[in-house]
């Protein structure tokens, strides 16, 4: 028996996004998909260092273990991150998610640090092999809240863990027996998230062809709203012997898709000494539309989509059928020459009702740009926009709507930071109002806990104290008058001398008058500065993803 991959990738940078920051990798051993983070920081080249660092496992190394492969290219690749923003600090922000399999043969190693996720198709199954590194999935495995509830929460995207060239990076790494008929998808979030997980298992389940699979399932992310740049890989595990006709059909050309076959990383002498390879002859390859490397031929740049893959068409179960004839495409004799005294006549109507058409379209979609909503940066703190982020011949199609300065960006946690650079694509005025209160929020409880982490520690007072304070106050009340503004009456001269009963008294201390001031208090009873509220322990697990201030 003999188990070979058959595979396919593609990308495509959403309908929201300006730019595509997700980079894959698909080739004879390695399958990789790596979600940039962080926005004008640069998670486009997050993403494309990172797999420019582990590509080099696409090539065969004899007897090596697949975990520390993939554990020393994953903590290689974040030291190279921690590289660049050292010598660039602009950079400094930027990150990214990575799931990669390493293929023997007979097993399948995996790594993974994020929410890109790798699925499992076995027997008509669909299961999901990787848990996301965020916070609403902590707080399903925390029994808080239920994996319905976490597909709709607005905080889905917080990331935990990520590498963004920060301390040592802490990936999930695991082995795979894998079975002839196993299908594996990888893809970043841009697809798991607007694409149900039944939708994911029937479309897998239903095409043959790995090219096809990717197509499709682009196209029903695109058909969710394309909220995100969307990238994946489909690998098929099949048996195939010496006399098997489909060998001839494989070969070892890696894919390379996404902002890495846009802006590959520079080369190292590292890079250099695997040009000869599979890895390095991917990146002599053209790169086709939206950065994906040789399209399967049916691409439609001016849709943005894909058609169906050579040698599918019309299989029946499999694909899509063979495009169709459409009326008015055959060709015609010659037309008689009395229409052509009117053709210049047809034309022009033809211009004013393509004018008329166009003015009505571009109007009727002004006003929809007016429905839409998204959550990104005004200044210094965060602001809901109305309309899409996007400029139309110098216009920009969007104006603030609520500026919030109560949610400053320098309070935000890094990843929400990125999240609401890039912007948050939302679908009405009360989300985006929710997803708003959500931040603020979170700033609030960052502001607070960096308040309570900086505050000095305040002394207590001890019973010296208490004491001091409580005997100043009964001296105070003790010399006071008993009725106020009271004061010693003279002696009537008339009355002789004192009588034989009185008692002669000590010399008098001259009694405080009305308006004697208390004496000063102890020092234990001046006026101590507010406490910091304390923070709950629901608060305090939350606040570990806050900026360090």
């Amino acid at each position: 028996m003999t188990l070979v991959l058959r595979f396919a990738a593609g990308s495509h940078k959403g309908l929201i996004r300006e730019g595509n920051e997700d980079s894959g990798y698909a080739g004879p051993r390695l399958l990789a998909v790596a979600d940039g983070m962080g926005g004008a920081a640069a998670g486009e080249v997050a993403s494309s260092e990172v797999l420019g660092s582990i590509v080099r496992l696409d090539e065969d190394v004899p007897g090596a273990d697949l975990l520390t492969l993939l554990g020393d290219a994953v903590q290689g690749a974040n030291d190279r991150l921690r590289q660049m923003v050292e010598e660039d600090p602009q950079l400094e922000g930027m990150g990214c998610t990575l799931t990669a399999m390493l293929w023997t043969g007979q097993r399948m190693g995996l790594v993974h640090v994020g929410d890109s996720r790798a699925y499992l198709l076995r027997d008509g199954s669909l299961v999901q092999i990787t848990q996301d590194h965020t916070w609403v999935q902590r707080l399903v495995d925390e029994g808080r809240i239920t994996p319905e509830e976490a597909e709709t929460h607005p905080q889905r995207s917080l990331l935990m863990r990520a590498l963004d060239g920060r301390g040592q990076v802490e990936p999930d790494l695991s082995i795979r027996e894998v079975r002839a008929g196993d299908r594996y998808l990888i893809c970043s979030d841009g697809l798991s998230g607007p694409v149900s997980h039944q939708t994911l298992q029937d479309t897998l389940g239903s095409y043959y062809s790995p090219e096809q699979t990717v197509q499709e399932l682009i196209q029903l992310a695109l058909r969710g709203g394309g909220p995100d740049n969307i990238t994946c890989i489909v690998a098929d595990v099949i048996d195939v012997g010496a006399t098997d006709t489909m060998s001839g059909q494989f070969n070892d050309v890696p894919v390379v898709v996404g902002a890495v076959a846009e802006t590959p990383p520079a080369p190292t002498a590292a890079d250099r000494s695997i040009a000869d390879t599979p890895a390095g002859r991917a990146a002599g390859l053209g790169r086709g539309p939206q950065g994906t490397f040789g399209p399967p031929e049916g691409y439609d740049a001016g849709q943005g989509g894909f058609g169906p893959a050579e040698g599918y068409e019309g299989e029946g179960g499999y694909g899509y059928p063979a495009e169709p004839s459409v009326y008015g495409t055959e060709e015609f004799d010659e037309e008689p020459p009395a229409k052509r005294k009117r053709k210049g006549l047809t034309a022009s109507l033809a211009v004013l009702v393509t004018l008329g058409l166009l003015g009505g379209a571009g109007y009727f979609g002004y006003q929809w740009t007016q429905d839409q909503y998204y959550i990104g940066e005004d200044g210094d703190h965060v602001a809901i926009f109305q309309g899409i982020n996007q400029n139309l011949a110098g216009l920009s199609l969007s104006s603030v709507h609520e500026s919030h300065s109560d949610a400053p960006l320098k309070w935000l946690p890094q990843d929400q930071r990125a999240q609401v650079n890039r912007t948050i694509s939302v679908g009405s005025l009360p989300d985006a109002q929710k997803t708003m209160s959500d931040l603020v929020g979170w700033a609030k409880l960052c502001q607070k806990a960096a308040t309570a982490n900086t505050a000095a520690p305040q002394g207590t007072q001890g019973t010296q104290g208490t004491q001091g304070t409580t005997a100043a106050k009964t001296a105070f009340v003790a010399a006071t008058p008993t009725t106020p503004g009271e004061r010693e009456k003279p002696r009537n001269p008339a009355a002789g001398a004192p009588s034989a009963t009185t008692t002669p008294s000590a010399p008098a201390t001259p009694a405080p008058t009305q308006n004697a001031t208390p004496p000063a208090a102890a020092p234990s009873e001046q006026t101590q500065p507010p406490q910091p509220p304390a923070l709950s322990d629901d608060e305090r697990s939350r606040a570990e993803a806050c900026p360090k201030q």
